[in-house]
């Protein structure tokens, strides 16, 4: 042994090997990445080693004792994003980008809640290898030595050069075109390795900045003729039903679809909204999917308003906040409409202070609104119940017709309810975030209640339609052993997984004959089917969703990885399945759908991307100019009277 330390190269050759192998295991432990058959086996186990011989390699470019502390540095810094990547994937089962990244700079300090019920304390064995390196410098066990041997370290990146060579063949021998057409984050994690797959989303990240440098008007021309051919005419039964009517949007924090009409020990978890279903006045759409990605609730609004999709990696509230788009209250404005938007965070929270301009939100009504007492307040801000209380105030104070949208908070993981604001029981299916679930959800479903009651009270309730939809899942994929005995089978498949991603959808307008919509539908086609009811024209927009009771509206519902569900099939990764029984079918059954699939996110990536509306301004349309927008609020309350204010809170900037 000390003969061994005595070696120059030992101290960097277990630095190696301890970070080799403690990525592996993180990877078999913390992430479930569909490794299937010998070959991806085998790239999980080698892809780590390229990665470890790059980075930690150059600190062999440094002299003496320098070098072994920068080995220790850069070890480190790897093991650090490592575990960033296994806390993020134990809630979202996705990997952290660049955007996500920036996302951490506007949204840091509302996360720790989440965060620290992430972490655990067998955490540490994550920085095992660092410990142990640090260890042996200290005790004096290897003693760094003073040479500096270039050519070690060009034939250190000479072999890591050449495992990413082989790395890449194999992999893209078994997943052709692996870097140009996957979706999948995990696809490139699996294949590729965690490290690797930072330096590729480094490189794609750039690559989307400059593309907006280089579109120009020309690029509008496919967007428009694919849209213009798959545009779904509405239903005739159904366009204007809602004229004139004001617009409320809910975003019902994390819940799931599984949760309607469901019994917890004989009683039901969400009774208000049961009562809704295939109620008079009220359209529920049972088969409504959430397609959102990392951006997850500001996904939502983005799509909700856009009918565009989100971005692949990010959040395009933070990464495309200055984008020209023709949003539902843009279009709104033509009509006599003023817009607001309440939420009981800070407006700095997923940049919306910024997004909304874009949007053209007349009005953001934000904590700086709200009582933030500790009692009001939990996760993410303010509880729901008195949130919708203090907003009715501000609701009825608004010129009518508005379009309003409302951001519950409270029903988000990890989903513990203080004591005193519900007395509903919690499950008891061996998971805490599970048990909390049925808890969030009620205290969600009273809220909405009481918002209904208020609605009535205050007058405005029959000229308003209310637009309700579960913004992304709650519960995901770590919890499945526990969701197994929620749904009562022995295990959830992956296509049991994709229908958990069912999301309520309500649209309620008083009036109008109600039922079950059982048609496949997501996120993107709800704006234009609200924009119908209205009885606006939306032909000449460019809206990537198709109006859900349109006679051709099309079923096949892409997720953002490249995945989609449809009433006849599913695909998943590589797999075709039949969406009513769960056979495994020849992918060739799949392959017309996901070219469609494909073919819709390109679309929608093109316009986000490249910020292609700021070409194309529809006839009768005003594009919106951020800088008549401004959310901050008046030192005094009472000055503040969007009853005659049609414009933003203040256009000075004050």
């Amino acid at each position: 042994m000390k003969k061994f330390f005595s070696k120059h190269s030992s101290f960097f050759l277990i630095a190696i090997i301890l970070f080799w192998m403690k990525t592996y295991i993180a990877y078999k432990v913390e992430f479930s990445l569909g490794v299937e058959g010998a070959l991806q086996q085998f790239l999980l186990f080698l892809n780590p080693l390229s990665s470890a011989l790059f980075f930690i390699g150059l600190a062999l470019f440094i002299k003496g004792k320098a070098q072994s502390i920068m080995i220790v540095v850069i070890s480190g810094i790897m093991s650090a994003l490592l575990y960033a990547n296994i806390v993020y994937y134990r809630f979202f089962t996705d990997f952290i980008t660049v955007p996500v990244v920036m996302q951490v700079k506007v949204n840091g300090g509302q996360l720790s809640d989440s965060i620290n019920s992430l972490m655990r304390f067998t955490d540490i064995l994550y920085f095992l290898d660092v410990i142990v390196l640090i260890v042996l410098l200290a005790t004096k066990v290897y003693k760094p030595k003073v040479q500096k041997n270039r050519r070690a370290a060009k034939s250190v990146f000479a072999l890591a050069i050449l495992v990413f060579i082989i790395n890449l063949g194999l992999a893209e021998a078994d997943r052709p075109q692996l870097l140009s057409r996957s979706f999948d984050r995990n696809y490139l994690v699996k294949y590729l390795g965690a490290y690797n797959f930072t330096v590729y989303d480094v490189v794609q990240n750039a690559r989307s900045e400059s593309q907006r440098a280089l579109a120009d008007s020309s690029d509008i021309t496919e967007v428009q003729n694919y849209i213009n051919a798959n545009f779904a005419e509405p239903n005739s039964v159904y366009y204007g039903k809602a004229e004139g009517k004001n617009v409320v949007y809910i975003s019902l924090e994390s819940l799931q679809s599984f949760i309607i009409n469901y019994k917890l020990n004989g009683e039901e978890v969400t009774p208000f909204l049961n009562s809704l279903v295939g109620k008079q006045d009220t359209l529920y759409f049972e088969n409504f999917f959430h397609q959102t990605g990392q951006g997850k609730t500001s996904d939502a609004e983005f799509m909700m308003d856009n009918s565009l999709y989100g971005m692949s990696q990010g959040s395009v509230f933070v990464n495309k906040a200055q984008n020209t788009l023709q949003s539902a209250p843009a279009i709104l404005k033509t009509k006599g409409y003023v817009s607001a938007a309440f939420h009981g965070n800070y407006k700095t929270f997923w940049n919306r202070n910024e997004m909304y301009k874009s949007i053209g939100y007349d009005y953001f009504f934000d904590a700086e609104y709200y009582d933030m007492s500790e009692e009001n307040t939990k996760n993410y801000g303010m509880k729901d119940i008195p949130f919708f209380k203090e907003s009715m105030p501000l609701l009825e104070s608004l010129q009518q017709p508005f379009y309003a949208k409302f951001i519950t908070l409270s029903n988000h993981h990890p989903f513990e309810m203080d004591e005193g604001d519900t007395d509903f029981p919690a499950g008891d299916f061996g998971d805490s975030v599970v048990n909390d679930y049925f808890q969030s959800a009620h205290y969600l479903d009273e809220s909405i209640k009481e918002f209904f009651s208020y609605l009535k009270e205050s007058g405005l309730y029959d000229d308003t339609m209310v637009v309700m939809y579960g913004d992304h899942y709650g519960i995901s994929e770590n919890h499945n052993t526990a969701m197994a005995k929620v749904m009562g089978v022995d295990e959830i498949t992956p296509l049991m997984n994709s229908q958990l991603q069912r999301v309520p959808l309500f649209i309620h307008v008083p009036g109008m004959e109600g039922k079950v919509v059982s048609e496949y539908g997501g996120d993107v086609d709800v704006m234009p089917t609200v924009l119908h009811l209205l009885g606006v024209d939306t032909k000449d927009y460019l809206q990537i969703g198709s109006d859900l009771l349109s006679k051709d509206h099309r079923e096949t519902i892409p997720f953002r990885n490249g995945d989609y569900v449809s009433p006849t099939v599913t695909k998943i990764g590589d797999n075709c399945y039949d969406t009513n029984n769960g056979d495994l079918l020849d992918a060739a059954q799949c392959t017309k759908q996901a070219e469609n699939a494909a073919a819709e996110l390109q679309t929608s990536d093109a316009i986000v991307s490249k910020d292609l509306l700021r070409f194309y301004t529809p006839k009768g349309f005003t594009p919106i100019n951020r800088d008549d927008y401004s959310y901050v609020k008046n030192g005094d309350d009472s000055t503040t009277d969007p009853a005659t204010d049609t414009k933003s809170e203040t256009e000075s900037g004050e």
